[in-house]
């Protein structure tokens, strides 16, 4: 008597397309969690800005200003991508840092890989000098245990904690939940610009301006828009932000200077 082939089972007959569909679940899985970043073009106040959102428990925040192959500064975005593929590291984010002086250094504190290359700089200088000096001025930090935070550079000071990486600008967009008291909402000074916040401890944000816009409608965006109860400010009219798949954002190219300091996300290649 001949016999028959056995059945195939259901599971047989459909694992090629389970293990494919496995694959996929895991490669876009991993995909998100190399991003770890969320972007997107947002309006506030009839006015257009670029946000982009790092969560510090799946990513790692870092600061660049000199190259460590040579000593030399960066200067660019271009010039930290350019680097990282170098170290197959592929870059996701990166956005200027903060204001810095007439010698191309950071202008307040400066804390890269935890090593202060620049001390916390108390001066109140003239206004009319630079946004440095616009009262209070700020901190942004990351600190060892992985948290985040922007406080006035006086309570940074009163605070006494060590940073992972720190930059000082300024002024403060918000304080505790406050617009900075020098701002005028009808201020004619209008400029591209850039700032921080620490919506969460872990949860950092970013802002760029894609057309001029003053101090008062940035800061209720920080405030009103983005939910965040301290704010700084990083910089004005060289600000840009780059996204790996999208390009950059903010300030034309024209307007561009060297940096000192670069945030940076970066991601195994």
């Amino acid at each position: 008597m001949p016999v028959s082939p056995a059945p195939v089972s259901t599971f047989s007959r459909w694992r090629p397309l389970l293990g494919a569909a496995l694959l996929l679940a895991t490669l876009v899985g991993c995909a998100s969690r190399a991003r770890a970043l969320d972007s997107d073009e947002r309006e506030f106040d009839g006015q257009r800005f670029h946000v982009v959102s790092v969560d510090l428990t799946r990513q790692s925040l870092s600061l660049h200003w000199r190259n460590p192959d040579d000593g030399q500064p960066y200067g660019s975005i271009d010039a930290l991508q350019q680097w990282g593929a170098r170290h197959g590291k592929r870059l996701l984010f990166a956005a200027n840092a903060g204001i810095y002086d007439h010698k191309d250094a950071p202008l307040g504190l400066y804390v890269e890989g935890g090593r202060t290359l620049v001390p916390l700089n108390r001066a109140r200088g003239n206004p009319a000098a630079g946004n440095f000096s616009l009262q209070p001025n700020g901190v942004f930090a990351v600190y060892a245990d992985g948290r985040a935070a922007v406080r006035t550079t006086e309570a940074f000071k009163a605070d006494g904690k060590s940073a992972a990486l720190a930059t000082q600008s300024g002024p403060m967009l918000v304080i505790d939940g406050q617009l900075n008291g020098q701002f005028v909402d009808d201020s004619s000074s209008m400029k591209w610009r850039s700032g921080v916040c620490a919506r969460t401890p872990t949860r950092v944000v970013f802002a760029v301006s894609e057309t001029p816009v003053n101090f008062h409608t940035f800061a209720r965006l920080f405030r009103d828009g983005l939910g965040c109860r301290d704010a700084l400010y990083l910089d004005g009219s060289i600000s840009q932000f780059y996204v790996d798949g999208e390009g950059y954002s903010g300030a034309p190219s024209f307007m561009l200077k060297p940096y000192a300091g670069i945030f940076a996300v970066f991601s195994d290649s």
